[in-house]
């Protein structure tokens, strides 16, 4: 069957025919890699945002008393982590809430499906800023210049915010941040599926000891499983 007789909105990936095979495939590769990047993503994102969500919604009914939170975190936790592992401990469970309080306007952002969304792990590393105008700042940066979270990090780390809006000419400061990030800029797809939080939301073991070819396998096949939930 030729692709011409395929109805092109069917796929997720889009192909396009060149001279070039070797090319081509690259591009099929590349793009299957970013559908499954954003689409693993977006469904992390929006995990977290609802489990803060419902958290905070379930604090409510305690009429302001302190511990009815805490005591609802505790017994989470506990049934959470017995269910699906080590992922859903108090201090992430106060994370998802700290991320739906800090962040209201990611359920906007998941309405559209946009790719106006960072990684879980860039907003992750966001919730260490307790200034909303500087969390603010570095969100809108991370996302306009594309920054890794290693350099989100390093950037918060070395106060780039508070430096910037301090220094009068900011073109030196700007240079100096790009050439020690230099090589932080393009997020790295695989590195991303092989983080532990997403091994863990993929549904497999942290516990087992894999390969290269084993992790890799792993991932996809796990991968395949839930891109197909998504359709």
């Amino acid at each position: 069957m030729s692709l011409e007789k395929i109805n092109n909105n069917s796929m997720i990936i889009k192909y396009q025919n060149t001279d070039n095979v070797l090319e081509d495939i690259c591009s099929i590769i590349e793009s299957a890699r970013d559908y499954a990047y954003k689409s693993v993503n977006i469904a992390l994102v929006e995990r977290n945002w609802l489990i803060g969500y419902r958290i905070a919604e379930e604090e409510l009914k305690g009429n302001d008393r302190a511990d009815y939170g805490l005591e609802i975190v505790k017994k989470l936790s506990k049934e959470l982590t017995k269910q699906y592992g080590k992922g859903f401990d108090r201090s992430n469970l106060y994370r998802f809430l700290s991320f739906y309080k800090n962040f209201p306007q990611i359920v906007d952002a998941l309405s559209r499906q946009s790719g106006n969304l960072l990684s879980w792990t860039h907003y992750r590393t966001l919730l260490q800023v307790f200034d909303k105008k500087a969390r603010d700042w570095y969100e809108k940066e991370a996302l306009e210049q594309t920054w890794s979270t290693r350099t989100l990090q390093r950037n918060i780390d070395t106060q780039y915010y508070y430096r910037l809006l301090k220094s009068q000419v900011k073109e030196p400061v700007i240079k100096e941040m790009e050439e020690n990030n230099k090589e932080n800029y393009l997020m790295n797809k695989l590195e991303f599926f092989k983080n532990p939080v997403i091994a863990e939301f993929l549904g497999y073991s942290l516990d087992s000891t894999f390969t290269e070819t084993e992790l890799e396998t792993s991932i996809i096949n796990n991968l395949q499983k839930f891109l197909m939930e998504l359709r």
